[in-house]
C-alpha cells in the first residue's frame, strides 16, 4: 500500500491512497482523515485502506492525477523523531578524516530531533545563513505503531507500519559546538524533509530484508548526480533501532525512526549521500576538502530505486535552499 498527504489548511493535511504506479490518488474519505489518525487506528482501518488501494490499482476508483496535487510530507508532524547512525562506513570515514577515536558503544547511536514539522517534498528550505555550512543527509526511515516498552528486537518489526525516505538537513558548523556540550542537537538540526510517498514494507519486495531497507538512494545537487548509493551496509536493522528506542519507554503510534546517512565503503564508485562525507574523503585522499557546502539557490534531489531503470519507491524529493527572511 502507498499513502501520501495532500497539503490543506489543516496542519496534518488530508490522507491519500496512491496507486502502485504513482500516477493517481484518492482521498481516504470515511476511513481516516489524516495519516496520524490512520496510525492511531491501524488495526481498524488498514484493511479498508488496502481495499481502496486495490480498487485504485484495478481502475475501479478514478481518483486524481497525483502530479496535480500539492503534497506535504506523508506525516507533516509527528509525536517523535528518533534518528540513528546505523551505517558504520559513515562514522569510520569521519574518524579517519578528522583523526577521531572510534565511538565505543555496544548499542546503536541515536538522537531525538525536531518532529513538530516535516517539510514537504517540493518546499523551499529556509536557512538563516550560508555560514552555518548547510548540508543534506539522505536516509531511510520507518513509521511505527504503538510499541510497548521493552519490546525485543525479534518482535519489533511487527510494529513497523510504513517506510519513508528522508533528507535530514544539517548545519555542520554548529553540530560540533553543540556536541561538545554533552546535550542534544538543537540549532544544528532543523526540520527534516520527507519524500511524498510512504509505503508498507510488503511494497518494497527484495529491498526490505532483515529489518533493512536495501534500496539504492540517488542524490543530485543542481541536477548533477552526487551519489547513487546502495543501502546494503546498515550495521543495525530497524528492528534493533526500535528495540533500543523502546527499552525504557513506549513509542507512540507515529514515531519516526531514521537509519542515519546512507553510506557505502565503496564510495569511490557509489558517491555520497551527504556533503560532509565527500569532504572527508577529499581530506583523506587529497589532503583538504574541495566540495563546498550549499549556497542559497541550489537544489537538492533524492530518489530511491530497487534498480536503476525502475520507478522511484517513494516519489521524488526536490527542493531549493533559500535564505530565511523574518517577518
Amino acid at each position: 500500500m502507498k499513502l501520501a498527504t495532500e497539503r490543506t489548511s489543516h496542519p496534518d493535511g488530508r490522507l491519500l491512497v496512491v496507486s502502485r504506479d504513482l500516477q493517481r490518488a484518492a482521498p481516504a474519505t470515511g476511513i481516516a482523515s489524516t495519516l496520524q489518525e490512520a496510525l492511531d487506528r491501524w488495526d481498524e482501518v488498514s484493511e479498508r485502506l488496502e481495499a481502496l488501494y486495490e480498487r485504485i490499482n484495478a481502475g475501479q476508483v478514478e481518483g486524481e492525477p497525483l502530479a496535480s496535487l500539492a503534497l506535504a510530507a506523508p506525516l507533516p508532524r509527528a509525536w517523535q523523531w528518533l534518528d540513528g547512525s546505523a551505517f558504520a562506513s559513515h562514522g569510520a570515514l569521519m574518524q579517519r578524516a578528522f583523526n577521531l577515536p572510534p565511538i565505543e558503544a555496544e548499542f546503536p547511536l541515536m538522537y531525538q530531533g525536531m518532529s513538530h514539522r516535516f517539510l514537504g517534498p517540493h518546499e523551499d528550505v529556509p536557512f538563516p545563513t550560508e555560514a552555518d555550512d548547510i548540508d543534506f543527509e539522505g536516509e531511510f526511515g520507518v513509521i511505527v505503531g504503538e510499541v510497548p516498552m521493552g519490546t525485543p528486537a525479534e518482535r519489533a518489526l511487527d510494529y513497523v507500519r510504513l517506510a519513508v525516505q528522508i533528507n535530514d538537513w544539517s548545519l555542520r558548523r554548529i553540530a560540533p559546538l553543540e556536541m561538545k556540550t554533552g546535550f542534544g542537537w538543537i540549532q544544528a538540526k532543523p526540520a527534516c524533509s520527507v519524500a511524498p510517498i510512504a509505503v508498507t514494507p510488503d511494497e518494497l519486495g527484495p529491498s526490505w530484508s532483515n529489518g533493512r531497507l536495501t534500496a539504492i538512494l540517488e542524490v543530485t545537487r543542481n541536477g548533477e548526480r552526487f551519489g547513487f548509493v546502495p543501502a546494503t551496509e546498515m550495521s543495525y536493522g530497524f528492528h534493533e533501532l526500535i528495540a533500543y528506542a523502546a527499552r525504557t519507554r513506549s513509542l507512540c503510534a507515529g514515531t519516526v525512526i531514521g537509519s542515519g546517512t546512507v553510506s557505502s565503503s565503496n564510495y569511490r564508485e557509489t558517491g555520497f549521500c551527504c556533503i560532509t562525507e565527500r569532504r572527508a574523503a577529499e581530506m583523506v585522499e587529497l589532503g583538504a576538502p574541495r566540495t563546498p557546502y550549499l549556497r542559497f539557490g541550489e537544489t537538492v534531489g533524492m530518489r530511491a530505486f530497487q534498480r536503476e531503470d525502475g520507478p522511484p519507491l517513494f516519489g521524488e524529493l526536490r527542493q531549493r535552499v533559500v535564505e530565511h527572511r523574518p517577518g
